[in-house]
């Protein structure tokens, strides 16, 4: 998830706080402090973060566009010059111009605004802005809530007392609220010194920045591992009342799929799995801070070398072209699988499914599926090339098939009569006959057609009893019996207006010169 940093820059971020026994600083030395801090856990924990720094006052600027490199996210706070007033209406203009020209309106994205709570002065002020947002045109629209998933998280150099003294407070959180209420506001807590904003930006890092450490298990096997980016909770909306459901620190792997089983499954979200080595002493290595001592490259040179069965994992998808099923928390499954970014490289991935026994529909319930050695028989046959996924279901789905539309009365009437032609052909066109009928007969049920089945009823009674002496005798019967059928179903009975009955031709016997009727067969 990219972060965006906006820093405010304007003159009353140059107000100076008095720290007792040091020299004095300025707002603006506190919130680099605490940037600071930010970009080194980061850096730290999150080096496959992109993040971006912004400044504005009256005017907005992109000082470092999106990347990974910290150092220069370092040296452009550090070079930071004094503006004029503040506008925040502008930056958050400009913010939503930078996501959205990087990336698009789909990829989520976390804002860290960091002032000193100042609102501005006049027209370009905050207060106005919110005053005058809903009387504007689409052109003028208020930046809020930006076009894409975002979270807002506004930083404020000042105690929580300043805030809502100068009414502040209630300005900032209508932001995030507008935002849709991801988010919130921090302040000082206490005295503003260098040791309170460390700790309001410790606060965002708990919140917003924490690493997801998991323990990836299969069997006897286990691995250490870091999910990037953190996984979000998930709200099921058909559930009375929703509680955000959250993903286990032990994901257990409960089997292996093909890929070709798997298809392309819809997903909620895709991370990255990273491994977690540890050393002897149960330190963890591999993820140090930038600057490294000869010991730490030593440890993580050791780290290298040992076995993980998280690279082992990835190594053995890749090469059998397989997906490993885990389970996330109750009812509730994702995939592990390799994906190439590059013809060299690739990763493991992990992808997650909608909560839910039966996520995907043609594999059935998840927690039913086992080895082909526990079967009866194998569902793939004799040959191993066929599948058996996917589960074909019990009944044909409505849209499997051909759907019978009347637009015209000639459509209806060409129906309607093709019918007649077969019912005349009796009994050498029996089956294609029965198969007209039927298609008619549900298209009827399905629109509440009542009147068209008494309708062809009786136009196959009026057939009937205009056979000539050389028809065939089973002509007669077959043509009362689908009489008979279709006013059945015209009366709306239960078992013969159902989908599922289909009207078969009649059994005859004239080997004997008589005839019997065994009715209608399902």
């Amino acid at each position: 998830m990219p972060t965006v940093v906006l820093m405010d820059v304007s003159l009353s971020m140059t107000r100076p706080v008095a720290l007792e026994g040091s020299e004095e600083f300025q707002r603006k030395n506190l919130a680099a402090h605490g940037l600071t801090m930010l970009f080194e856990h980061m850096a730290t924990n999150y080096k496959l973060e992109f993040t971006a720094l912004v400044a504005f006052s009256s005017l907005w600027e992109l000082m470092v566009p999106f990347t990974r490199d910290y150092n220069t996210l370092q040296e452009a706070l550090s070079n930071m010059e004094d503006y004029d007033k503040t506008c925040l209406e502008a930056a958050l203009h400009g913010v939503s111009n930078v996501v959205q020209q990087e990336w698009g309106s789909a990829c989520p994205c976390q804002v860290v605004l960091v002032t000193d709570g100042a609102l501005g002065i006049g027209r370009g002020s905050l207060r106005h802005s919110l005053l005058t947002m809903k009387q504007r045109g689409e052109d003028k629209k208020f930046p809020l809530p930006f076009a894409f998933p975002s979270k807002l998280y506004i930083m404020c150099i000042a105690s929580m007392e300043e805030l809502q003294s100068s009414d502040a407070l209630n300005n900032l959180e209508q932001l995030v609220s507008i935002n849709g209420g991801e988010g919130q506001v921090l302040a000082v807590e206490g005295p503003l010194c260098l040791k309170n904003v460390q700790a309001m930006f410790g606060k965002l890092i708990d919140q917003a920045y924490s690493p997801f450490h998991a323990v990836l298990r299969c069997g006897h096997q286990a691995s250490d591992v870091q999910v990037f980016p953190r996984p979000e909770p998930i709200l099921i909306d058909e559930e009375v009342d929703p509680l955000p459901r959250t993903i286990a620190t032990d994901l257990e792997i409960v089997g292996f799929i093909e890929i070709a089983d798997i298809s392309s499954p819809p997903v909620l979200s895709r991370h990255l799995v990273l491994p977690i080595a540890v050393s002897k002493e149960g330190d963890e290595v591999g993820a140090g801070a930038p600057e490294e001592t000869e010991d730490e490259n030593s440890a993580n040179q050791m780290a290298g070398k040992s076995p993980n069965f998280c690279v082992l994992l990835h190594g053995s998808l890749k090469v059998e072209g397989m997906v490993a099923l885990v389970q996330l928390g109750p009812d509730w499954y994702g995939m592990l699988y390799s994906q190439a970014d590059s013809k060299k490289k690739s990763n493991l991935m992990m992808s997650l499914f909608e909560p839910g026994p039966e996520p995907l529909p043609w594999l059935g319930k998840i927690s039913q599926l086992g080895p082909i050695s526990d079967a009866k028989e194998n569902p793939y046959g004799e040959d191993d090339s066929r599948s058996p996924f996917p589960l074909q279901p019990k009944h044909k789905r409505s849209y499997a098939q051909n759907v019978t539309v009347w637009i015209k009365p000639s459509g209806l009437q060409t129906d309607v009569q093709k019918i007649l032609r077969n019912a005349r052909k009796l009994p050498e066109k029996t089956q294609t006959f029965y198969k007209e009928l039927n298609r008619l007969r549900k298209a009827a049920l399905a629109l509440g057609f009542w009147e068209l089945l008494k309708g062809v009823a009786e136009l196959l009674e009026r057939e009937c009893t205009l056979l000539p002496d050389t028809a065939h005798p089973d002509a007669a019967f077959q043509l009362s019996h689908a009489a008979q059928q279709l006013r059945l179903a015209s009366t709306g009975d239960s078992q013969h207006a159902s989908f599922a009955h289909n009207i078969v031709p009649m059994p005859t016997d004239f080997s004997g010169g008589t005839s019997s009727s065994s009715g209608d067969r399902m």
